[in-house]
């Protein structure tokens, strides 16, 4: 499946534009120059830029604005193209009532399931990675991550 680049680069513009609005709203800090707005507006300028130029290539070039490739019409491939945003979007819709420890595990472990690593590396891949990103997250970073389940033993 590929999306003609005029349609991404009008996307990205999209995005960037969005991104500009929103940061609108961050407060500025008294005294400084710049302020939490800064950082968001350099990646959506450069978002905008990148968006622009495919939109210029795109419209140069012409050509239909969806293609389907041969695999998106294989069921198996479309799934597993499908598992990663899927799996994001069953952690933003279930981290706060599960927490972040047992959802990630059970996600990472299905994901790596799916895409066929033996369960015995997956399993400690899956509980290695989870504790890794949960230490720096919360612990070096000091991000709270949702704890659902375990709140009581954390």
């Amino acid at each position: 499946m590929r999306l003609h680049d005029a349609a991404l680069g009008g996307l990205l513009l999209g995005l960037a534009a969005w991104i500009w609005w929103l940061t609108g709203f961050f407060p500025a800090f008294p005294g400084q120059d710049y302020g939490p707005s800064l950082f968001p507006r350099v990646l959506g300028s450069g978002i905008a830029l990148c968006g622009a130029l495919l939109l210029l290539r795109g419209l140069r070039e012409g050509g239909p604005v969806l293609q389907v490739e041969e695999w998106a019409r294989d069921p198996v491939r479309l799934l597993s193209f499908l598992a990663v945003p899927g799996a994001v979007l069953l952690y933003i819709l279930l981290s706060d009532w599960v927490g972040f420890i047992p959802l990630a595990f059970v996600l990472l472990l299905g994901l790596t399931l799916w895409f066929r690593a033996r369960p015995v590396v997956a399993l400690p891949v899956a509980a290695g990675v989870t504790l890794a990103v949960h230490w720096f997250f919360a612990g070096m970073m000091r991000v709270p991550l949702p704890r659902g389940w375990l709140d009581a033993v954390l």
